[in-house]
């Protein structure tokens, strides 16, 4: 996953406005006490960040592959 494609991801998930605020503000434990913003930075793979983002918020396992990513493998 690239970071256009987990930007494409949470602006998808959480609209445009409300994503940005999701990736900016949400610390993660998973990410280190990080936000998804400040992983990227420091860089950590889009799709991990995504993954835990996605965890960290509940999204269903049938919506972390994102709209218009690859379906993940079986």
């Amino acid at each position: 996953m690239r970071q256009s494609e987990f930007r494409q991801a949470v602006s998808d998930e959480f609209g445009a406005a409300y994503g940005r605020v999701v990736a900016g503000d949400l610390v993660i434990a998973e990410l280190g006490d990080r936000t998804a913003d400040d992983a990227l930075r420091a860089g950590l793979s889009a799709r991990d960040v995504w993954l835990a983002l996605c965890r960290a918020t509940d999204v269903p396992e049938a919506r972390r592959h994102g709209v218009g990513l690859p379906t993940p493998r079986s």
